[in-house]
């Protein structure tokens, strides 16, 4: 099996392999996956971390080896902790790399960074904080960079940061960790699942002190939760419904 990497800041994941097809995630600096199909433009690759599929653009990764996919596998993974950072390439040109990206992969790349990287030792109040960095980020469908961010992309890159890889989707996530039964019981970190009308988990959001949660609404924003769901103050309404409550560390 042929395996990858990409070597851009972002790179779009499609569902179908064509530039006008469906976003439906997004692959960071450094990030890895194998190739499930390839094609002339295009391949369908299955990412390493997450297990998510998608099509990718044959420009905007390289192919590696087995011998250098396992080295990857191996190596211990360390992310980009700034807003935006910069990777050096060839010691005089440099591009800018968001938060959450895979630094630990510049040296295969044949890269160097020299940027901040996430804390090995973190603390559960850690996981608001590195929210935080994605607050007023515009909503974006499969988005996972603080230039355009889903809800789930937002959940899944601040708990990488803090060490600890979730699915890519809102309702594979709910899969994950201990149920709460109410608010009170809740800590800053903890996530909340929301449902739609026929019950499907479609959103989620990371709590915060004082019933309040971080969530990517139109935006990445800050609003009030309670036993009902999120009430968002702008529209003097609840916009989510909750459905449960999620204590994954």
């Amino acid at each position: 099996m042929q395996h990858g990497i990409c070597f851009l800041s972002i790179a779009p994941l499609r569902e179908e392999p064509k530039n006008t097809s469906e976003q439906t995630s997004q692959l960071l600096y450094g990030e890895f996956f194998s190739v499930l199909k390839r094609e002339k433009s295009w391949s369908r690759v299955h990412i390493t971390s997450d297990g998510y599929e998608g099509w990718l653009n044959n420009k905007h990764f390289q192919l590696i080896d087995q011998k250098t996919y396992d080295q990857l596998l191996k190596t211990q993974k360390s992310y980009a902790s700034e807003l935006v950072d910069f990777i050096w390439k060839n010691d005089d040109i440099l591009f800018p790399t968001p938060i959450g990206s895979l630094v630990s992969s510049a040296k295969i790349l044949g890269h160097r960074f020299e940027g901040k990287e996430n804390e090995k030792d973190q603390e559960k109040s850690d996981l608001v904080r590195n929210a935080l960095h994605y607050l007023n980020s515009p909503y974006l469908w499969g988005g996972k960079s603080p230039f355009g961010i889903d809800c789930s992309g937002l959940v899944q890159c601040v708990y990488q940061l803090y060490g600890v890889q979730l699915p890519r989707d809102a309702h594979q996530q709910a899969t994950h960790g201990q149920t709460l039964g109410f608010i009170d019981e809740s800590e800053p970190g903890d996530l909340a699942f929301f449902d739609d009308k026929e019950g499907k988990i479609v959103h989620v959001g990371i709590i915060m002190p004082d019933y309040h949660i971080i969530h990517a609404f139109g935006q990445v924003r800050i609003d009030r939760l309670d036993q009902t769901g999120v009430f968002n103050k702008d529209l003097n309404t609840h916009t989510h419904k909750l459905r449960v409550i999620k204590k994954v560390v």
